[in-house]
């Protein structure tokens, strides 16, 4: 029984050990084979198109725009860590390279993220859109569509909501946490060796500084200048008559319809409808992008949902986030 025992161990051991074997080898493989031609793979990204709708000849991509919008940190064991901001970029920059392609439906399902990758989207959207003058940008937000994701929106020519979708949030958060009293408590002290007065912004171990509060509440102010001006500029909105449009709370579809926040309440139907609309045809053929995967960038490219970005003690962010 003892040795049965030990054999299934065995097999166990030596299962792992070929199982990690084999995704060394595969990632290895992956690197070094140099089979396509050489071309700009970032410049100009060839992606996988998958027949999603329609069966008619005015091509049309939908890109989804989902989960927190936040660049990732480190690298996997075998893999880099997937980038969710820089696939939608890549996707964006397809669709623009593709002659055929004659609008962009934007899928968001996302309560936003960091300030710069929310703005990157956006700008890459409206190069998207600047870039023909019958090219159009659709926005439909199925779930969520707060914060930065809705600054990405407001590259759209008619954003859609479902009627159970939250929108807004139209505002910039960074958040510290201070724990000062209780690091002397328990006797931790900070040693800080710096270049100047306000090298340690938001020290933790620190008392408040109220003057670098202050300089940093004015980085905050100009950075939610841009979203509220981008905001009032996109949707044709007074800034000064409806300030509580730009306080950071969300509201619901029909609210954010009444408010002007978006243009109609819908599903994927009505999106598909818009779409056909503002391109003057009834012959759409919508297709969506899939990037190939081997074998063994599928197995250890998997990864649990993030529901939060990690928000470091040591790094705090400015954020187009809505994090209730």
């Amino acid at each position: 029984m003892a040795r049965m025992k030990r054999r299934r161990k065995n097999r166990k051991y030596w299962g792992v050990i070929l199982l990690l074997s084999l995704a060394l080898a595969g990632t290895w493989l992956s690197r070094c084979r140099q089979v396509e031609a050489d071309y700009p793979r970032d410049e100009d990204p060839k992606l996988k198109e998958v027949w999603s709708f329609g069966s008619g000849s005015v091509k049309v991509v939908r890109i989804p725009l989902e989960g927190v919008i936040m660049r990732p940190e480190g690298e996997r064991l075998f893999s880099a860590r997937s980038d969710r901001v820089e696939n939608v970029l890549l996707q964006i920059r397809a669709a623009e390279r593709d002659p055929e392609v004659r609008a962009v439906i934007l899928e968001v399902n996302s309560p936003g993220g960091g300030v710069t990758p929310s703005d990157e989207i956006y700008n890459e959207l409206s190069r998207f859109r600047k870039s023909r003058p019958d090219r159009r940008v659709v926005v439909f937000i199925r779930d969520l569509g707060a914060s930065g994701a809705y600054y990405a929106a407001m590259a759209g020519d008619c954003i859609l909501a479902e009627p159970t979708a939250v929108v807004g949030s139209i505002g910039v958060i960074m958040q510290s946490i201070n724990i000062q009293g209780l690091s002397e408590k328990i006797g931790i002290t900070d040693v800080t060796i710096k270049s100047g007065a306000n090298k340690d912004l938001l020290n933790p171990f620190q008392p408040v500084n109220a003057r670098q509060t202050a300089l940093l509440q004015t980085l905050i102010d100009d950075l939610q200048a841009r979203f509220s001006g981008l905001v009032a500029d996109a949707r044709n909105l007074d800034r000064a008559a409806s300030p509580d449009l730009f306080d950071g709370r969300i509201f619901s579809a029909p609210q954010a319809l009444d408010r002007g926040l978006i243009d109609r309440i819908g599903y994927w139907e009505d999106a598909l409808s818009v779409t056909a609309d503002l391109l003057g045809t009834d012959a759409l053929r919508v297709v969506r992008y899939e990037a190939p995967k081997t074998f063994f960038e599928s197995l250890m490219g998997a990864e649990s949902p993030v529901i939060l970005p990690q928000l470091k003690l040591s790094s705090p962010q400015f954020l187009y986030l809505w994090k209730p």
